[in-house]
């Protein structure tokens, strides 16, 4: 296998031409999950919690678990409404809890990787059974309102954002590229 590719037979990701537009908006959210999640394959603690260039507190673990946590406020606390969850790897002490606390111990990578997976498995739920008609449904949001559909392109548009930074993350560990 080339540094620079996965080979098709290997990649989880599938590119069609989804009927509708939630099973669109679904197909670029379980892609760029899966860019990340490949991004971080196969790397140990240390590399995971790896910093880009001082002073910048970004890493693949820190992607991590700002990511679980973007997953759990926009479809928890938001479109589900429960307010009340703990918002995950945030302080009111630190706004960058989620990247200063990306630590390489492997403790630290396992519970960044199961929070990112519980939380991916209870958005999907959600996703799973709303209606097409329901993305223009609006959902209160700090004092005014936002739609399903806006919320769904934010998060994809968070996870396309980082996915770029996880590309040169990566190349830095190890020199591994990828489409």
């Amino acid at each position: 296998m080339s540094d620079m590719w996965v080979d098709s037979g290997d990649d989880p990701r599938i590119y069609g031409n989804p009927e509708g537009e939630k099973a669109t908006l679904r197909e670029y959210l379980v892609n760029y999950r899966l860019t990340l999640d490949m991004k971080c394959g196969g790397l140990d603690a240390e590399q995971l919690a790896r910093r880009s260039v001082p002073p910048s507190t970004l890493s693949l673990l820190g992607l991590i678990r700002h990511l679980a946590q973007v997953e759990n406020h926009w479809f928890q606390r938001v479109l589900r409404g429960k307010t009340d969850r703990p918002r995950l790897f945030q302080r009111d002490d630190d706004k960058d809890a989620d990247f200063n606390g990306a630590v390489a111990d492997p403790a630290v990578v396992e519970e960044a990787f199961a929070a990112w997976k519980a939380e991916i498995a209870a958005a999907d739920e959600w996703l799973d059974a709303l209606d097409e008609d329901d993305l223009g449904q609006d959902v209160s949001f700090d004092d005014d309102t936002v739609s399903v559909r806006d919320v769904l392109v934010h998060v994809i548009e968070e996870y396309a954002r980082h996915a770029g930074h996880a590309d040169l993350l990566r190349e830095c560990i190890d020199g591994r590229t990828g489409q």
